[in-house]
């Protein structure tokens, strides 16, 4: 890392770890908060990103059953975050794993296995961390139990999963040294030292608004880069819990790994740049802009879903199908891709006769449609419901 480029930066200071040959730089951030003077252009910017939150947030208070609705929301932000990590799964495959029908050997157009079980870790531990949040405040211990279950029996699970590192890492080219590396994060004393402050930092009041101190906090927890792996997707994680935790939302609607995917390479030069620089500007005003984009992104599709549902039930109801074939229908908000036997159980009838019967109808209203034969079995799915949350999908109309 070239100490010179972090000189005169205001957001921290570059220390020098050992000596000799042996010796590099590494930077090490202030506590929070900084010195951000007055700007009109990030007033403006935070005044859109509430709006457009306010906006989402009243959506979420006034949905007969948003819990239907979280499921594919959760998904499609473990899907876009890992991605940004590298994975190739998307939200079909998924949804097609959690249904049991894993890729089969050999097989085309299909992400390697180790690739979809990433994705279903980052959804249970987010999973986990909005249950956690009853009883336990984002914290370094919440950090810990979240690692721990993003790390779970995948690649990377030889890092240290749920403990802080214990050695030296650094962010640069594959196959890069230290000296070479384009970001040294703190040793890890100084981690441990920055680690406390962002802790006491989460507990405090401040007078910043609260999305301002979301983006203070997402920088400085990948400025002090704790893990060995998964720092990216852990710091994005803690942005959603954060948004509940501080009540800006009151279910977990809004994810931002969609609009960091779309701009990644802004994404890493703007954090650089508040490392090397001290550009807070750049990197709130990007932020910010993000918040209003997926905000309104996340309104118009959970209004778009809200809309499906009452159509389907519209349409269940003139073909007079039974209130079995409703719950069907209904549960595909969480289970988009399901077998007859997965049926079975969501229904909680004993038949498989019974069971294949609704699946049926549910086919000739042209809610589910048959997909591939598997080992498994047939597989169903519910394809308006993957169109609207499809991690391309930019309609915003």
């Amino acid at each position: 890392m070239n100490p010179e480029r972090f000189r005169d930066s205001k957001s921290g200071q570059v220390i020098q770890v050992g000596k000799g040959k042996t010796a590099y730089w590494a930077f090490v951030p202030h506590p929070l908060p900084p010195n951000i003077p007055p700007d009109w252009g990030l007033t403006r910017a935070l005044s859109e990103a509430d709006r457009a939150l306010s906006e989402l947030a009243g959506l979420g208070r006034t949905m007969p059953n948003p819990h239907l609705l979280i499921g594919p929301f959760v998904r499609r932000e473990a899907v876009l975050s890992s991605r940004i990590e590298g994975t190739q799964a998307d939200i079909t495959d998924l949804y097609a794993y959690e249904a049991g029908q894993l890729p089969q050997p050999g097989a085309e157009m299909h992400p390697p296995e180790s690739d979809v079980r990433e994705v279903l870790n980052y959804v249970n531990a987010l999973e986990y961390g909005l249950k956690r949040l009853n009883t336990l405040p984002v914290s370094l211990r919440l950090m810990r139990e979240l690692h721990e279950r993003l790390l779970a029996g995948v690649r990377g699970e030889h890092a240290t999963p749920g403990e802080f590192r214990r050695a030296q890492n650094w962010i640069g080219p594959p196959g890069c040294t230290l000296n070479e590396a384009t970001f040294v994060p703190p040793p890890v004393p100084q981690m441990h030292e920055a680690l406390d402050a962002l802790e006491k930092y989460l507990h405090s009041d401040d007078v910043y608004p609260p999305l301002l101190r979301l983006a203070l906090v997402h920088y400085q927890f990948e400025a002090i880069h704790p893990f060995v792996d998964g720092n990216g997707r852990i710091g994005r994680l803690l942005l959603s819990l954060l948004l509940v935790q501080w009540g800006l939302l009151p279910l977990p609607l809004l994810y931002l790994s969609a609009y960091f995917y779309r701009h990644r390479q802004a994404y890493y030069d703007l954090l650089l740049a508040v490392s090397e620089r001290g550009d807070w500007h750049d990197w709130l005003l990007f932020f910010l802009r993000g918040v209003a984009e997926q905000a309104e992104d996340a309104t118009t599709r959970a209004k778009k879903l809200q809309d499906l549902q009452e159509e389907w039930r519209t349409r269940l109801a003139q073909a007079r199908t039974s209130a079995l074939a409703l719950r069907l229908a209904d549960s595909l908000f969480a289970n988009p891709i399901l077998t007859i036997p997965q049926a079975q159980r969501l229904l909680q009838v004993g038949s498989y006769h019974s069971a294949r019967k609704n699946v049926e109808k549910l086919v000739s209203a042209g809610i589910l449609h048959p997909a591939e034969e598997t080992t498994y079995g047939k597989t169903y799915m519910a394809i308006e419901i993957l169109r609207i949350i499809h991690d391309e999908f930019q309609d915003t109309e």
